[in-house]
């Protein structure tokens, strides 16, 4: 199978998304020779790391692995603890390399100990998750969690490059594919009718694990990323921010549920794009149709679309969810922005919603 390179283009911190199978034997190959110029450190879960370290360290034999509890819960203060004294314990320089194999939660980890470490050293994300591989991993948001809500804690710190590796997909359980297939038409939703159109036929071929359908589905959404990410990479014009399309509801629901596993971040997306599409058809800004094609194409892919399908919610009440929203990174002098949509294909951020619009969003049986 080819190999396909996309760019992120942030001139000194400019740096490649390789996307292909069979990279994760031969990932030395695919590391710029300026990131591993001293020792390699490897960092991943039990999960990742059953069935994905040992090929990596065909690669780098004599790299270190430490090996993290699966889950939102290492990325915390006392995960970013382990890694920073793991690191320091086993004599890291400012030109050691890590590599971060996992999923979003190990890739943002990963992310954000390499920024800290002796003031920021180099490092690698490895994605091994669907979700990983066509959002967290690109764009180098680092963060971990803390009480008050999701990524509240992090760094913009670039990867030297992405290495997605298609074949680490084959070993997903099928709801961690559905949860990454929401950050894949979210990209649709937000800036490309015509990729929609073209998940609307090839939907069920890329949870499939389809092989053309798949590479298709993660450039087209690295693609995106990588674009955006280059025209606005600390989020300073409103248009990195668009990537949160459905994320300010959703970051709301995971904080309630204290990350704990009953709710995936990307059924957490999903969940949030159902009510982002609702709050845009309640503003006028989107047709009735356009929400009922997109709800109807999550829902037709098996995708968490209404909070009956997480009875963990319903011990919550609005006020609660308003008040988990009140922390999102989007929220200026305590006024919530959400990102709209005006029609499949476009979007756009949104201030001055009033607490009644969106307690009528949180309330409705959708």
């Amino acid at each position: 199978m080819s190999v396909e390179k996309l760019h992120v283009a942030l001139g000194d911190y400019a740096y490649d998304i390789v996307i292909g199978s069979g990279l994760l034997a031969k990932a030395r190959d695919w590391v710029p020779e300026k990131a591993r110029k001293s020792k390699v450190f490897i960092l991943t879960d039990e999960n990742a790391g059953k069935f994905h370290a040992d090929t990596l360290k065909q690669s780098f034999p004599d790299a270190p692995v430490l090996t993290l509890k699966p889950g939102e819960q290492s990325k915390s203060y006392e995960g970013l603890e382990t890694v920073l004294d793991w690191l320091l314990d086993n004599k890291a320089d400012r030109h050691s390399l890590l590599i971060a194999l996992g999923g979003g939660v190990i890739g943002d980890l990963g992310g954000l100990a390499a920024a800290l470490a002796l003031r920021g050293i180099p490092y690698v994300q490895i994605p091994t998750t669907l979700l990983a591989q066509v959002d967290s991993s690109v764009g180098g948001k680092t963060a971990i969690d803390t009480r008050q809500g999701k990524n509240l804690v992090g760094a913009f710190y670039q990867p030297h490059v992405v290495i997605a590796d298609l074949d680490t997909l084959k070993t997903l359980p099928e709801r961690e594919r559905k949860a990454g297939y929401a950050e894949i038409v979210k990209y649709a939703f937000i800036r490309d009718r015509a990729f929609f159109d073209w998940l609307q036929q090839h939907g069920k071929a890329v949870l499939a694990g389809d092989t053309a359908a798949l590479t298709h589905a993660v450039k087209l959404s690295c693609m995106h990323k990588a674009e955006i990410v280059a025209a606005d990479e600390k989020e300073e014009k409103d248009l990195r921010a668009l990537l949160n399309f459905g994320h300010t509801f959703g970051h709301a629901f995971e904080k309630l549920l204290g990350y704990d596993g009953r709710l995936l971040h990307g059924e957490a997306v999903s969940l949030g794009m159902v009510h982002a599409f609702d709050l845009s058809v309640r503003l006028g800004l989107c047709s009735e149709d356009d929400r009922r094609s997109a709800v109807a194409h999550m829902k037709g892919l098996g995708l968490v679309v209404a909070k009956s399908q997480v009875p963990a919610l319903a011990a919550f009440t609005t006020d609660q969810i308003l008040q988990a929203m009140q922390n999102d990174k989007k929220a200026e002098a305590g006024q919530v922005a959400f990102i709209v949509c005006d029609g499949i294909g476009k979007s756009h951020v949104k201030k001055g919603i009033t607490t009644d619009v969106i307690k009528a969003v949180l309330e409705s049986a959708v």
